[in-house]
């Protein structure tokens, strides 16, 4: 179960404390500054306290030629502890002399892979797996054509449907506005919805996606995304067949749907990213219908989303933390993500947690890939599991 049964004491003296120091102390790169210019003041509310987790310092083992360095790290998908899907936006070139203080990743030395778009190789590596000690297990160089070259930073997800005996790995690429499906062992290429280059607005054109979502019955919803803001509805057969949503600050409106997840009860919680809030849904006798259910409000610009079965986590840009919220948006727990090197971030873009319980974060402008472990005698109310789905 997700409810605490007892908030946190001194909660509010903890929270004024935190956001306090990190609205002093931070201090932002061109690539979070762009961010933050399209989010609102976010409002922290409910106990905060310490992060339940360790982190596995310098987990992410470096393997790129001589002078380059991970991409922004957008997607991570943790198919099983020692099989872990990354969807990396190219390489970066590092400066040459390197500096001593180069600790495997470009954020160690100060480059924000987001804005240092003049350091961005977008030439290969852009899909691998990770062991469980963080190092390269396969990587997929036969398909790294599909996203070299690209206009933007790339690749934005990556998902594998729990409903999918196949574990097809579905790839979203906003840069191209297309989204691949691939046989899992990455030997085809199985589908390609949108048409590469060219966006659109119809039923087989994306406009800067960024999500793909599963429901129980196959229905494929597709959070399309920064430019369309609505969220599409494909059958089983990935054909489409509506959608729902649209530009503006009303009910079930958008402004940039980030990152879909499904929940219990046909409930469907979609991170309106510019909007600050997570409107939710709920599935309807007709499979082409969704109702507008409730909006989440207080966020600055809400990033990923994970639901359990009776609550969501999700992570926030300003300041930078996870939330824990009932499926009526309670606040139920608050924890701070530090920025501080060298377990820091700058951007927790994207979240992924496996059958042990590890947590994966995926950080899209220090670049890297962060992998957390539950504290020993945490409370379990504290942790996020698996995604929920049905059995």
């Amino acid at each position: 179960m997700c409810q605490l049964d007892n908030p946190m004491e001194k909660a509010n003296g903890m929270l004024k404390r935190t956001v306090a120091t990190l609205a002093a102390g931070l201090t932002l790169g061109a690539g979070t500054a762009g961010l933050f210019a399209q989010s609102t003041p976010a409002i922290v509310s409910g106990p905060v306290g310490p992060s339940p987790y360790n982190v596995i310092r310098y987990w992410h083992k470096p393997f790129s030629e001589p002078g380059f360095a991970f991409g922004g790290n957008s997607g991570v998908f943790a198919e099983s502890p020692d099989r872990i899907f990354i969807a990396q936006r190219g390489e970066t070139r590092l400066p040459d002399p390197l500096p001593a203080s180069f600790a495997g990743f470009a954020g160690s030395i100060g480059v924000n892979v987001l804005s240092a778009t003049d350091r961005r190789v977008m030439k290969k590596n852009f899909l691998y797996t990770l062991d469980a000690d963080g190092k390269v297990r396969e990587r997929w160089p036969q398909w790294d054509h599909l996203f070299a070259d690209a206009p933007g930073p790339g690749p934005h997800r990556i998902r594998i449907s729990p409903y999918d005996p196949q574990h097809r790995v579905w790839v979203v690429d906003e840069s191209y506005n297309v989204i691949y499906v691939f046989s899992n062992d990455g030997s085809k290429l199985i589908k390609t919805l949108g048409e590469k280059g060219v966006e659109g607005a119809d039923g087989t054109h994306f406009g800067k996606p960024q999500d793909v979502a599963f429901l129980p019955d196959g229905r494929v919803l597709v959070a399309d995304g920064l430019d369309n803001h609505r969220v599409m509805i494909l059958d089983r057969d990935l054909k489409y067949i509506g959608e729902f949503g649209g530009h503006g600050k009303g009910p079930g409106q958008f402004n940039g749907v980030h990152a879909i997840g499904i929940g219990p009860q046909g409930r469907v919680f979609v991170l309106d990213r510019s909007g600050g809030r997570i409107n939710v849904f709920r599935t309807t006798t007709d499979p082409a219908k969704f109702d507008f259910v409730d909006a989440f409000t207080g966020f600055s610009l809400p990033l990923d989303i994970i639901v359990n079965d009776d609550c969501i986590w999700v992570t926030d840009l300003s300041p930078l933390r996870f939330n824990q919220l009932d499926f009526k948006g309670n606040h139920l727990y608050t924890w701070m993500v530090p920025r501080e090197l060298p377990d820091g971030y700058i951007e927790v873009h994207t979240i992924s947690v496996d059958s042990k319980g590890n947590l994966y974060g995926g950080d899209n402008q220090y670049g890297r890939t962060q992998k957390f472990v539950p504290k020993p005698d945490v409370d379990p109310k504290l942790l996020i599991r698996e995604p929920w789905h049905l059995k």
